[in-house]
This record gives structure tokens, C-alpha cells and sequence, in this order.
């Protein structure tokens, strides 16, 4: 069965938040490069002044979720590296 790639860079987002992401899945989640590409179209058009209304309100939505997509990627990788350490044996050779 083959698997449809959602229709936009958000779309992308939530479905694989949905997937229910391990932290190490969060922490290297990245968009597909498809997904890039537009988003760089989206700033491109934005630079040069043509951005439609439509365009404008969906690059300032993945604007402000990119916002909170690497808030939620910091505190994965932050809670990764604790229970890296915490987990750690206390006595190592040569300490």
C-alpha cells in the first residue's frame, strides 16, 4: 500500500505528530524536501512582494508552528540527553 504525502508543509506536521513520534523521532523530525521547496517559494514570493493573501496566511501559520515544532524538538533533545545522564553508571574507570 502505498503512502499519499500530505498536501501541505502543516498538513505534514500534524500527521506526524499524529503518528504518536518517539522523542528521538521528535528531536529529528525534519520536512521532507518537498515541503521545503515550498516554504522556500513561500519566502521567495514573500521577498519579492507577490505573496497572494492566501500564501501570506499560510507562510505566517508555518511560520508560528516551525516556532513551536523546535520549542517541542528542544525539549525532546533536553530530556533525551537527562535520561542519557541520569541513566549513566556513577562510578566510571578512571573518575
Amino acid at each position: 500500500m502505498s503512502k499519499l504525502a500530505p498536501a501541505s508543509p502543516i498538513e505534514e506536521i500534524v500527521a506526524f505528530f499524529a503518528s504518536g513520534p518517539s522523542q528521538d523521532d521528535v528531536a529529528a523530525f525534519r520536512l521532507s524536501k518537498g515541503a521545503q521547496k515550498h516554504i522556500g517559494t513561500l519566502l521567495e514570493k514573500n521577498r519579492s512582494g507577490t505573496l497572494t493573501n492566501e500564501e501570506e496566511h499560510e507562510l505566517d501559520r508555518v511560520m508560528a508552528l516551525n516556532e513551536v515544532v523546535s520549542l517541542i524538538q528542544a525539549r525532546a533533545q533536553a530530556t533525551r540527553i537527562q535520561s542519557l545522564t541520569s541513566s549513566a553508571p556513577a562510578n566510571l574507570p578512571g573518575a
